[in-house]
Order: C-alpha cells, then sequence, then structure tokens
C-alpha cells in the first residue's frame, strides 16, 4: 500500500523575506530622512512669491568703512598757458613757424615789415631833440636872466652903502651948522628911495626865479612825455620781430605768410606743453556743492591724480558749468592736448559708516527697500540711506555689516517680499 507523502512536507520560510523587511525599513528612514533635509527648502519654496536664477543677478556685501561722497565728471586736458601773441602794428607779415614746431621762451616766430611805424617813430625821436633844445635854450635863457638880476640887486646894494655914507656927511655938517637943511633932507630920502629899489630888486628876482623855475619844470614834463612816446614806438618797433611767450608748441597759425595785418590782430597761438590743467563740465545740480578747492581726482591710465578745483565758470551751458582742475602734485608725464580723462570730484568724506556697492537698486527701488539674501531667499526689507558717492552708498539703518543684498534692478518682480533663488 501507498503511503501519503503529507507525512513528509516540512515548512520552509519564503526565501527572501527578511531581505524585503531590510529594505522597506531603510526606505522609510531615507524618506524620513530626506523629509528632515528637504523640508526647509521646501518650506523656503513654498513661502516664496516668485523665483529666479541666482546667475543673473549681481549681489553685494555690506561692510563698514570710510565713504567718500563724489561725482563723476568727464574731463580734458587743456594747458595751462596757451596764449596767442598778436600783431603790434599794421604792416606785411612774414612767418617763420608753422603748426606743429616746437619752439622755445623768446624764439622769434614771425617778422613785421612796418614802414609807417618806423617813420612815426623817427617823427618822435626829432620831436624829442627838439624839446631837448628848447630845454637847454630855456635853461641858459634862465641863467641870463638871473645874473641880469643879481647885477642890479649888486648895483643897487653898492648905490645904497654910497647913499647912507653921503646921507651921515651931510648929517654931520648940519649938525656942524655948515651945511643947510635941504640938504640933509635930501640925502635922507635919496637913502630911502635906494633901499625900495633894492627891495623891490630882491623881490623881482625872486619872482623871477619862481617864473623861470615853473617855465623849466613845464618843459622837463613835455620832454617826459615826448621820451614816453618814442619808448612805446620803440618798444611797439621791436616787437616787429614776434617772438614764443613760453616753451612750447605752435598749435595754430592765424594768418598766411607775406599777409597784411592789423593792428592787435590774433597771428600764433602757442601751447605750454610742461603744464597742463583738466577742463571738466559739471551737471549744474551739483553748482551749491562745488567750490573752488574742492578735491578733485584725475584717472589716468588706471592711476589716480590728485588735484584741486582752480576756477568755475559763472555761466552754465546745456545744464553745465565749467570748471579747471589743477593737479597738485606731478602730473603724468604722457598727456596731450584735448586728451579725455574721467575725474572725480570729492564733495564729503564720512568715515566708519556701514556702506554697500552702489546699484540699480538704488534708483529701482528708490533708496528705501532692498532684497537681502539669505539661506537662498532674497526677502525685501525697508531701508535708509545717507550719502551716495558714484561707487557706494551709505546705509544709516536697515542693514547689518556683512549680509548680503541684490544689487540688479528687481522692478519686475512688482515688490514680491521673498524671492527664491535658484
Amino acid at each position: 500500500m501507498q503511503q501519503d507523502g503529507a507525512s513528509m512536507d516540512q515548512n520552509v520560510p519564503r526565501p527572501g523575506s527578511w531581505v524585503l523587511r531590510i529594505a522597506v525599513a531603510v526606505i522609510v528612514v531615507a524618506v524620513v530622512t530626506a523629509s528632515v533635509l528637504l523640508y526647509p527648502s521646501f518650506d523656503r519654496w513654498a513661502s516664496a512669491d516668485r523665483s529666479i536664477e541666482l546667475a543673473r543677478l549681481r549681489l553685494g556685501t555690506v561692510i563698514r568703512g570710510d565713504l567718500l561722497r563724489d561725482v563723476s565728471v568727464q574731463g580734458r586736458i587743456v594747458a595751462a598757458d596757451h596764449p596767442t601773441v598778436v600783431s603790434p602794428a599794421q604792416g606785411v607779415i612774414s612767418l617763420l613757424v608753422k603748426a606743429g614746431d616746437q619752439v622755445h621762451r623768446d624764439m622769434v616766430l614771425a617778422r613785421i615789415d612796418s614802414p609807417e611805424l618806423r617813420n612815426t617813430l623817427e617823427q618822435e625821436r626829432s620831436t624829442h631833440q627838439s624839446l631837448e633844445a628848447e630845454l637847454e635854450r630855456l635853461q641858459i635863457s634862465n641863467h641870463q636872466t638871473e645874473l641880469q638880476n643879481q647885477q642890479e640887486i649888486d648895483l643897487l646894494e653898492v648905490k645904497l652903502r654910497a647913499d647912507q655914507r653921503a646921507m651921515e656927511r651931510t648929517k654931520s655938517l648940519y649938525e656942524q651948522g655948515l651945511g643947510n637943511s635941504m640938504d640933509y633932507e635930501k640925502s635922507v630920502d635919496d637913502l630911502e628911495v635906494t633901499r625900495l629899489e633894492l627891495d623891490h630888486a630882491r623881490q623881482n628876482a625872486k619872482l623871477a626865479k619862481e617864473t623861470m623855475q615853473f617855465e623849466a619844470r613845464t618843459k622837463e614834463l613835455s620832454l617826459d612825455r615826448q621820451r614816453l612816446i618814442v619808448e612805446d614806438l620803440e618798444r611797439k618797433v621791436s616787437r616787429l620781430a614776434v617772438v614764443s611767450p613760453v616753451d612750447g608748441l605752435v598749435s595754430r597759425v592765424e594768418v598766411r605768410d607775406k599777409d597784411t595785418v592789423q593792428p592787435n590782430q590774433a597771428l600764433i597761438s602757442v601751447v605750454d606743453l610742461s603744464k597742463f590743467e583738466v577742463e571738466v563740465q559739471v551737471p549744474e545740480n551739483y553748482g551749491g556743492e562745488i567750490g573752488i578747492g574742492t578735491t578733485a581726482a584725475v584717472l589716468y591710465e588706471g592711476t589716480e591724480y590728485p588735484g584741486d578745483v582752480k576756477s568755475l565758470s559763472p555761466e552754465v551751458e546745456n545744464s553745465q558749468f565749467k570748471g579747471i582742475v589743477e593737479f597738485s602734485e606731478n602730473p603724468p608725464g604722457s598727456l596731450k592736448q584735448n586728451q579725455r580723462v574721467n575725474t572725480r570730484l570729492i564733495l564729503d568724506s564720512r568715515p566708519d559708516v556701514v556702506k554697500a556697492p552702489r546699484g540699480p537698486f538704488l534708483e529701482s527701488m528708490g533708496g528705501r527697500q532692498v532684497y537681502v539674501v539669505s539661506n537662498g531667499v532674497a526677502e525685501l526689507r525697508p531701508i535708509t540711506v545717507g550719502a551716495v558717492s558714484v561707487t557706494e552708498v551709505e546705509v544709516t539703518s536697515g542693514l547689518e555689516e556683512g549680509e548680503q543684498i541684490v544689487l540688479s534692478d528687481m522692478t519686475r518682480f512688482d515688490g514680491a517680499k521673498r524671492i527664491l533663488l535658484r
């Protein structure tokens, strides 16, 4: 009889069931861990109003330091000395230089032939000689008059002494009874008349001397005036050889060779290449903050050179006014006339302030709000700003040192409170 095989069956556990339980446990742990780790990111994503790629934004860090409030203006290099020589008289010019020539001080640039001026000089010299001769003649005549007056005085003095002796003799005879009274009285009268004539002669001589001195002084003044006229004409004739007032370069020739020129007509412009300045155009809204002596910095080939505002134009043209900046130290040696340079005018200096880089956010957010970056989220925060420079802005409240902010223009997000940075 065949036996039932059930008695031989045994319970065998399903292969791999423990592996499955371990795998499920691992999955559960992984899901829980991932949930814990990803919850902050999910929370940021869920609470963000919008999102944007981080690479499309420009960020900046809030720091503490000194802030220079300045304004950036365009400038051009100009020569500090660029005189223009003019014609001293009418005549025909002969040019000895051309534009671009190197010249030195007192070098002859041109000569002017002016026969009229030379003839006038000779006429005035002749007049000067005539006045000299007249003065000499007057001095001789005055000397003769003085001698005549002195001779008259000397004769009257002799006559006075003779009359006095005659009077004394007549008096003595009268007192002795040897003469009459009429002779004595006549001698007294003659003595008095001679004394009066001597006094008048002395007064006349004094008045004549004063008159002669006045006439001589008048002639001397006329001679001095004529001497000045001659010296002025001699100066003009010497200036017919037109010379350079500075060492430099001929920048412009206003006339052509053999042209007829008029007095005070511009002839040649010379640029002094040894000293340069910067001519800047400043927006008119800074007119109240910029004055003579304002500190400046001229940027040339990556290096800033210090300077000061030397002068300011009183006129505004095209909403700008002109200023001249001079270098306070040695300027660079390779400057060229009319070369363009960037210039900063320092309006204010504030030490130890909280500041941030300047960016489009300042204008787009009105300087009242900014997006602060933290944990991958840019959150809108109100701020107040103070001084603003070309590259930096002072933050008086709302930000702390070390925080990061968005410098880019964020107006397209319409004031979203939180933005996820992907």
